[in-house]
């Protein structure tokens, strides 16, 4: 167990090393730069600023430097938002963003498994069409269409809940439902799938002939090994669910690192972009690897090498 931790760890370093270097020269060959939209500035208050940030440099020695400060934990500062730190900006954020997308994952599991037990059960009845109708329109449909949607009927229509901001409990609701819709349906059509094949198989009809009940044959034996796919799929989930959706909190005014996010590349904040981008890195893999231990717990057969 140890070894396999060590060298998942190895490869995520070299995977964050990979993801910076790529983002970094990706971001540096848009055209334009973080002060190009100010036209109040003349050209030499613009030279003076990208003396003052590096940024009259070659990109080598701009990502050598950038590099060997992030390796010590420097993100840098902001370029726009002047005077503040990114691993500021992200501690900031970040919870707010993980406040949201906790309650989306508690909800897309809380509902997505029961969900596609319950199609499994009754597969080609009414009830199972239903919700892979539903479940289907939940993959297809955009999450904008969705907050769209949700913000029209419950907020504009029917006036029952507040449609910008973060100040209240009711503001939480309609942006944790759009951002649990689409994994809602994702983990329901993998739960049906997965558990028709484990419904099927041997084991499942040798407990059903020794008399165990449904009931329990479904719990203690089928449900166990059908999750497996379902924890594949939440470990990504809870990464970019947890950071935020960019487009959700864009729609709803959230305050979040999505929202932080999108406002660095529309502003050529160089930092922000690189910071939030290892940030969401980090989290991915460290999730990756947190369900692969999570397989060891829920299926003891499965080796780690």
């Amino acid at each position: 167990m140890l070894k396999y931790i060590v060298k998942r760890v190895a490869f995520a370093l070299l995977t964050l090393f990979l993801v910076a270097t790529m983002t970094f020269f990706l971001m540096n060959m848009v055209p334009g730069g973080p002060f190009s939209a100010e036209k109040a500035v003349s050209q030499a208050a613009m030279d003076a600023l990208n003396e003052k940030y590096g940024l009259d440099q070659p990109v080598s020695v701009q990502y050598k430097n950038y590099m060997l400060k992030a390796i010590q934990g420097d993100l840098g500062v902001s370029l726009r938002q002047r005077g503040r730190t990114v691993s500021s900006i992200i501690a900031t954020k970040f919870p707010v963003s993980a406040r949201i997308g906790g309650m989306a994952i508690v909800v897309a599991l809380a509902i997505g498994i029961p969900l596609g037990c319950l199609a499994a059960l009754n597969r080609g009845k009414a009830l199972d069409n239903i919700i892979i109708v539903i479940a289907t329109c939940g993959i297809a449909v955009p999450s904008f269409v969705i907050c769209t949607i949700l913000m029209y009927i419950f907020g504009y229509n029917l006036g029952w809940l507040p449609v910008v901001g973060l100040t209240s409990w009711k503001h939480y609701i309609m942006p944790v439902v759009a951002l649990a819709f689409y994994p809602t349906a994702y983990i329901a059509r993998l739960m049906r799938s997965s558990m028709l094949d484990v419904l099927g198989q041997d084991y499942m009809r040798t407990a059903r002939a020794k008399g165990l009940s449904q009931s329990k044959s479904l719990f203690k034996h089928a449900l166990r090994n059908a999750v497996l796919p379902v924890v594949t799929y939440v470990g990504p989930m809870v990464a970019y669910t947890m950071t935020g959706s960019f487009v959700v909190e864009k729609i709803f005014t959230i305050p979040g690192l999505g929202g932080e996010f999108v406002g660095s590349i529309l502003n050529r904040d160089y930092t922000i972009i690189m910071g939030t981008t290892i940030f969401l890195a980090a989290l991915v893999i460290f999730m990756n690897v947190v369900v692969d231990l999570v397989y060891k717990l829920v299926d003891p057969r499965i080796q780690l090498k």
